[in-house]
C-alpha cells in the first residue's frame, strides 16, 4: 500500500466531507460551499487567499480533539515504547506527557496545566508539534479541528467565534478574531524515556476509549521517507530535500531554521541568542506503520539565556517545506 493510501486510512476513519478546496472553481464558490458548515464564521474577514485551503478529507471536528483529558502516572504506563515521542510539557511544577501515538489521531488536546489554559496540537503532515496558551484577554477559548489544511498543515477553529487558525503560526486567518496571535508555550518534542528522567512524578496522557483510534500505529508510514509532501502544491525550499526535518525558533523578532541533520552532525550550535543542541534516542512518528520501530531521529533542546540561566523556549521540528511555505524569504540554514 503507498504512502498515500495510509494517509487515507486515517481519515476514512471519521465521515467523508466534500474536498471543498479542491473541488470548487473560484473563491466565492468555495466560501458559499463552506458557509453550509460554517454559518457561524466570517468569511469577510480573511488574511489568506483562499484557493490555498483544501480539504483533508474529514469534516469539521472529523478528526476529534481531546477536550477532557485523562491522565495517569508514568508508572502505570505500559503501552509506551522508551524512545517513542512524546510532547513534554511543565507548568508551575506540574508535568505531563502527550504521546504523539494519540496526538496522531486528535491533532489538538484542550487541557488546563498548572492552573494555564493550553491547546496542545500536532499536525502529523507537518510534523509540527506546538503548545498555545488557550485564554486571550478574559476569555477562555477551545479549539478543534476544520477538517481543512493550508500549506498541508492544520487549519483550527476556536468554538467560540467559530474563527480559523494556522497551526504553524498560532495566528486566526480567517472570521471574527482575524489578525490575533495565539501565545507559544515551551515545550519538548523529546522521547518518553527523556520525560521521565526529567519529571518521575509526571502524568501521561491516556486514549480516549470511546475514539476507536488504532494508538500505536501510524497511518501515515514512510511519509518522512517521501519524496513530495501530501496536499500541497506549493514552491519547494532550495537546496534541501522538502521533507527534510529542520529545527524553527525565532530570535530576534524573525524565525530562523537550521536542517536537523546539520545539528545532529554538530551536536550543538547556536542561532542568534539561541543554544541548541541534539541527543540520540527518538522515534520517528512518521516512518514505519509502528511507531515504536520508527528510525532514530533523535531529541531536540532549544534554549535561551535567562538572567545568566539557559531556560527552555518554544521550538518546532517539522518538514523544511512547511517552513518554507510559511517564512519563503527566511533560509535554512544547512551547512
Amino acid at each position: 500500500m503507498s504512502v498515500f493510501s495510509k494517509i487515507l486510512l486515517l481519515v476514512a476513519l471519521a465521515p467523508i466531507g466534500m474536498l471543498a478546496g479542491a473541488t470548487q472553481s473560484s473563491a466565492q464558490s468555495q466560501v458559499e460551499w463552506w458557509q453550509k458548515e460554517w454559518k457561524q464564521t466570517d468569511f469577510s474577514k480573511s488574511s489568506i487567499d483562499f484557493a490555498d485551503i483544501l480539504s483533508g478529507g474529514p469534516p469539521k471536528d472529523g478528526i476529534p480533539s481531546i477536550d477532557k483529558p485523562l491522565f495517569h502516572t508514568i508508572d502505570a504506563e505500559t503501552k509506551l515504547g522508551p524512545q517513542e515521542p512524546v510532547i513534554g510539557l511543565s507548568i508551575n511544577g506540574e508535568a505531563r506527557a502527550y504521546p504523539l501515538r494519540i496526538l496522531m489521531w486528535h491533532e489538538i488536546v484542550n487541557d488546563v496545566i498548572g492552573g494555564v489554559p493550553v491547546s496542545v496540537t500536532y499536525c502529523p503532515l507537518c510534523n509540527t508539534s506546538i503548545v498555545f496558551e488557550r485564554k486571550i484577554g478574559d476569555t477562555l477559548y477551545d479549539f478543534g479541528t476544520t477538517g481543512k489544511l493550508r500549506y498541508s498543515d492544520l487549519v483550527m477553529y476556536d468554538r467560540q467565534t467559530q474563527s480559523w487558525w494556522q497551526q504553524f503560526s498560532g495566528e486566526a486567518i480567517v472570521g471574527k478574531l482575524l489578525g490575533t496571535k495565539l501565545v507559544t508555550v515551551p515545550s519538548r518534542l523529546e522521547s518518553f524515556e527523556n520525560f521521565k528522567k526529567r519529571f518521575p512524578a509526571g502524568k501521561v496522557l491516556r486514549g480516549d476509549p470511546a475514539a476507536r483510534r488504532d494508538y500505536g500505529r501510524n497511518p501515515y508510514a514512510n511519509y518522512d521517507r517521501a519524496a513530495t509532501p501530501f496536499l500541497y502544491k506549493g514552491d519547494m525550499p532550495k537546496g534541501i530535500s522538502p521533507m527534510a526535518r529542520v529545527v524553527v525558533i525565532k530570535s530576534g523578532g524573525k524565525k530562523h531554521a537550521v536542517a536537523l541533520e546539520l545539528l545532529r552532525k554538530q551536536g550543538s550550535l547556536k542561532l542568534g541568542d539561541v543554544s541548541l543542541g541534539w541527543q540520540a534516542g527518538q522515534n520517528s512518528a512518521l516512518e514505519h506503520s509502528v511507531i515504536k520501530k520508527g528510525r532514530d531521529v533523535g531529541n531536540v533542546i532549544a534554549q535561551r539565556k535567562v538572567d545568566g540561566e539557559l531556560k527552555d523556549i518554544a521550538y518546532e521540528v517539522t518538514f523544511a517545506f512547511a517552513f518554507h511555505a510559511f517564512q519563503p524569504d527566511r533560509p535554512i540554514k544547512i551547512k
